[in-house]
């Protein structure tokens, strides 16, 4: 009896043996084996060579069949539990592992050492944790960003919105502006989502068609400069020879052009100039669309780095950290860019950064098309 007066429960027989083989040494001499069945063979050999050997032993110092045969099977169990525990030890760190996981802790790894079956699926197993704990880390700054964004223009209408129904502030056209800029910017990030999710999907459609480059700029430099004329910029479309086209999807194309707009104009200092030039080489089949801004530029390690989804470029040297921006649309420029079978990068500019779009003039079958 316990001093409290209960009886004290007996230990489990489970829990005697868990602790038992927790003190097998984790040793694993076969881990050079390059298969799993190669091993049990060499298990079982070793088990029956070693047996014999303690058996011989014992008779040849005269202890007797009583003593030397359960003193070799007892060793020999003890040998299987220390080999077979290196065998099997990457299974019970997976089973921890996946566990672990379905907290949400995807940072555990599993000792990958052996060269066998059992090795290669412990390989596999982290490959996939790696996975999952970016795709968490994916999820994670999705939803900062998103709510960061959110945040900023649905609080600056609300309070344009609260201070009209007040009284405080007229309605007049520059504070409607206003509202409607913030709107566009949720819209816009709406838009963004919606294309990120198809490109998750992996599919989207083309309807291609026959467009003037020069009327198309044109139209989407007006566009964007309606809704960002707070900044003051200016807005050049040199297009060269002014008759050139191409083939293409209008609506992916302006949606891959004023995002390109949008990302110049975040970063192009009060009163300067947004250049978008468009030209194509007699004997080239691609029209190459240039978006330059007059802001810090693009630092040459991050040039890559900014098409991925959520990531943005550091801030360069002397420069203001930049403010705004999900990380989402020059992935989707890329995304839409490559259905058309073209290519976006980052070229040198010292007056601030550019964007190049290399789109073929024309496709092998025009009309709608299902990518």
């Amino acid at each position: 009896m316990s001093p409290s007066g209960a009886e004290r429960p007996p230990r489990r027989a489970p829990e005697v043996v868990a602790k038992a083989v927790s003190r097998v040494p984790d040793v694993r001499p076969l881990d050079r084996v390059t298969s799993i069945r190669t091993k049990l063979g060499v298990l079982v050999a070793l088990t029956v060579t070693f047996a014999s050997f303690v058996t011989w032993v014992g008779l040849r110092n005269e202890l007797g069949p009583t003593r030397t045969l359960p003193l070799a099977i007892v060793l020999s169990l003890l040998l299987t539990q220390v080999l077979a525990r290196g065998m099997t030890s990457p299974l019970r760190e997976m089973t921890r592992a996946a566990r672990a996981m379905a907290d949400g802790d995807y940072s555990r790894r599993v000792r990958a050492t052996s060269r066998d079956e059992v090795g290669q699926l412990a390989g596999a197993f982290n490959q996939m944790s790696a996975d999952l704990e970016a795709s968490d880390r994916v999820r994670r700054e999705l939803v900062a960003n998103v709510s960061h964004e959110l945040r900023t223009p649905i609080a600056g209408l609300h309070a344009q919105l609260e201070n009209m129904v007040d009284g405080v502030t007229a309605p007049s056209p520059a504070v409607l502006q206003t509202s409607l800029a913030q709107t566009e910017r949720l819209s816009r990030l709406v838009t963004y989502l919606l294309d990120l999710s198809r490109l998750e999907a992996g599919a989207a459609e083309l309807n291609l068609e026959t467009v003037p480059v020069g009327d198309f700029l044109e139209e989407a430099a007006e566009s964007v400069s309606l809704l960002e004329a707070s900044k003051q910029l200016h807005y050049v479309v040199d297009v060269s020879p002014p008759d050139l086209a191409l083939e293409a999807d209008p609506a992916r194309l302006h949606q891959v052009v004023t995002n390109l707009l949008h990302n110049a104009i975040r970063y192009s200092p009060p009163g300067g100039t947004v250049r978008i030039e468009a030209y194509g080489p007699p004997s080239g089949d691609h029209v190459l669309i240039d978006v330059a801004d007059e802001g810090p530029g693009i630092a040459p390690e991050d040039r890559e780095r900014i098409f991925n989804r959520f990531q943005r470029g550091s801030a360069p040297s002397g420069a203001a950290p930049s403010t705004g921006g999900t990380g989402i649309g020059l992935a989707i420029v890329r995304w839409a860019v490559e259905l058309h079978g073209g290519t976006v990068e980052v070229v040198d500019d010292p007056g601030g950064a550019r964007m190049r779009l290399a789109l073929p003039r024309a496709h092998a079958a025009s009309g709608h098309r299902a990518v």
